[in-house]
């Protein structure tokens, strides 16, 4: 696969708000392994903080995730970011699998700062139900946000 292309002049640095999507290798359901799934969670997690993101809404699908972070400082940088992210995480995952876990690349989207972040973050949660997988978001065990409470997106679904 080839890498989409990014945004020509645009320097994916300070703090934006982005929509990211990857897949796994060959699309393989490796993240319907909750363990799997979990220990690539934990791994987002430190990731962000080490690299100044904040993770605004979470979707880990059992072949690819969807992800809405928002960089904390003027030297938050997506693609340095999003390389330490699928690096920390296929690191782990290979040494114990033997495989790896992440499809080269990822689709992005820079929200503008009129786009309604919170519907976006809905939109991430709902995928699960959706997809079939799921009734409701809550019944999804890798769905979430480091801002808001799955609660608070779920009831503004009401």
């Amino acid at each position: 696969m080839s890498r989409p292309p990014r945004i020509e002049g645009f320097d994916y640095l300070g703090p934006y708000r982005y929509f990211v999507t990857f897949c796994t290798f060959d699309r393989r359901d490796l993240l319907s392994d909750v363990v799997i799934a979990q220990s690539v969670l934990s791994q987002f997690r430190h990731t962000s903080r080490r690299n100044k993101f904040t993770i605004l809404a979470y979707c880990l699908m059992p072949n690819h995730v969807h992800l809405l972070v928002e960089g904390t400082t003027a030297h938050s940088d997506l693609r340095g970011y999003i390389k330490a992210l699928k690096q920390s995480s296929g690191q782990r995952h290979a040494a114990r699998a033997k495989q790896p876990l992440w499809q080269e690349g990822y689709y992005d989207r820079i929200l503008r700062p009129d786009d309604d972040a919170k519907k976006i973050a809905r939109y991430i949660v709902q995928n699960p139900v959706r997809a079939g997988l799921v009734r409701t978001p809550a019944d999804y065990p890798l769905v979430g946000s480091d801002l808001w409470t799955l609660d608070e997106l779920i009831d503004s679904l009401m």
